[in-house]
């Protein structure tokens, strides 16, 4: 698919030039793609080449934000059905967000009993942080709540792991960058090794 075209890429922490750069070349009249893993507008690309975009000025640019399935979806997938329910979605990553307010938000996810999916969890650098929020988790619901890990969900060498809060321990020397943790609400279960957050229907 992108034979004959030309391609321009950056690793991690260059985000910002590389949105800069497809904004030059979209202004320019190019027909730009900035690809995104999981879903651009999720803790992705999206925003950054729409803030990008209206800072340059210029020519006014069509910008179309195709959707894709984000890490915490699949993830969620793979274990079972944990989003049934209420859940908050919170990145362990402090490049961009103080820690002080990576807590705050910890604290009130776990406080209002929403089922907690945990993006950028442990990378080489930070790694007390996730100790850190399971601990502050842990304030709030017992450590016999279900929990699950998924690294690299739906990629080559995906694995799963379903345990609990108290157990999710044993796995910190294998998160990473790539994993997704999932910690249930009070209500969560786990039934024939699926994580199960019942959405209320009465009866069942």
């Amino acid at each position: 698919m992108i034979a004959g075209k030309e391609v321009f890429t950056s690793g991690m922490t260059f985000e910002v030039e590389r949105c800069a750069k497809a904004v030059e070349f979209a202004a320019a009249g190019a027909r730009v793609a900035v690809v995104s893993s999981g879903d651009a507008g999720i803790y992705g690309m999206a925003g950054l080449v729409m803030q990008l975009a209206h800072k340059a000025g210029g020519p006014v640019l069509d910008i179309e934000v195709i959707p894709g399935v984000p890490a915490f979806v699949a993830s969620a997938a793979i274990l079972g059905a944990p989003l049934m329910h209420d859940f908050a979605s919170v990145s362990l990553s402090d490049l961009l967000t103080p820690w002080t307010k990576i807590e705050e938000r910890l604290t009130a996810a776990a406080s209002a009993d929403f089922v907690i999916c945990l993006y950028n969890p442990k990378s080489s650098k930070r790694t007390e942080g996730l100790a850190m929020a399971v601990d502050i988790i842990s304030g709030f619901r017992p450590v016999s709540t279900p929990a699950g890990l998924v690294r690299n969900a739906t990629r080559e060498g995906e694995e799963a792991h379903l345990t609990t809060l108290g157990g999710l321990a044993q796995y910190y020397e294998r998160i990473d960058m790539l994993s997704i943790i999932i910690v249930g609400n009070s209500q969560t279960i786990t039934e024939a090794g699926r994580m199960i957050t019942p959405r209320g229907y009465q009866g069942v």
